[in-house]
């Protein structure tokens, strides 16, 4: 959590909370992230996708010979995304030379509830008068990423840490059913024959492995390389119990933070 005190008695103190929302392609972060947002009062979104590198850079992979979008190594600019996670921190805001292309993708509508949205939107509303009164003003970051809690310098400046896990069979059905991905260039990039199987599920093993108990990315338990990683075997929940469950950390999160 990032507090920018800017001297001034009249203006309230930023209180930046950083909520990372990592999963694999295609497992619903982005969706997530979006309705998180309409609930919580002064939020924004930062996509990890908008890190990659530009189309002519993107690695080729050593042994098929195509560019490789994946591998944690190459698939994002670290320095940029990291400096830029700071400056979120330090300023509640996203640093203005900073541009999404999320709004090129296919944006599909998948309802929540009145109920849930309602239920939410009034506590943290409640929550953000209470610290406005106090003298504060809350800030939320919503991180969503593939690759959110592979390089340390990111997933630490991270308050709360969801992880949502898919089957891979559901992960290639739905990545399959995609008519393909913008870059940063607004060109649309389609995944060659065999990319699943020689791309992206093995740069996801290999990215992921170590944060699963025993290397176990399916079926295991957080391994503890990402410290308070909240794991949500999201296949087994509707997206009103997915939605109500992060909710719950977010204001165990807020909580914490209040009293400290």
């Amino acid at each position: 959590m990032g507090d920018l005190d800017n001297g001034d008695p009249v203006k309230p103190k930023t209180r930046v909370i950083l909520v990372g929302i990592g999963g694999a392609t295609c497992s619903g972060k982005t969706t997530l992230a979006k309705h998180l947002a309409r609930i919580l009062p002064n939020s924004v979104i930062i996509h990890q996708d908008d890190f990659a590198p530009p189309q002519e850079q993107v690695p080729i992979h050593p042994v098929y010979k195509i560019q490789d979008w994946d591998a944690p190594a190459g698939a994002i600019q670290w320095p940029r995304m990291i400096e830029s996670l700071r400056e979120v921190k330090r300023t509640g805001v996203i640093p203005p030379e900073h541009i999404s292309h999320d709004h090129l993708n296919e944006q599909k509508d998948v309802p929540l509830s009145d109920d849930i949205k309602l239920k939410w939107s009034r506590y943290f509303e409640e929550m953000q008068g209470n610290a406005e009164r106090d003298g504060d003003k809350i800030v939320w970051g919503l991180v969503d990423g593939f690759l959110l809690y592979w390089h340390s310098d990111v997933y630490e400046q991270l308050d709360a840490r969801v992880f949502l896990r898919i089957p891979e069979d559901v992960l290639k059905h739905r990545r399959y059913a995609r008519h393909g991905y913008h870059t940063a260039e607004g060109s649309l990039w389609r995944d060659p024959p065999h990319y699943w199987d020689q791309i992206v599920w093995p740069a996801y093993l290999e990215a992921n492995r170590e944060i699963f108990a025993g290397g176990d990315v399916e079926h295991g338990g957080p391994g503890g390389k990402v410290p308070r990683l909240v794991l949500i075997d999201a296949i087994e929940e509707s997206l009103e119990e997915l939605v109500d469950k992060c909710c719950e950390l977010l204001k165990e999160t807020l909580l914490e933070i209040q009293y400290t």
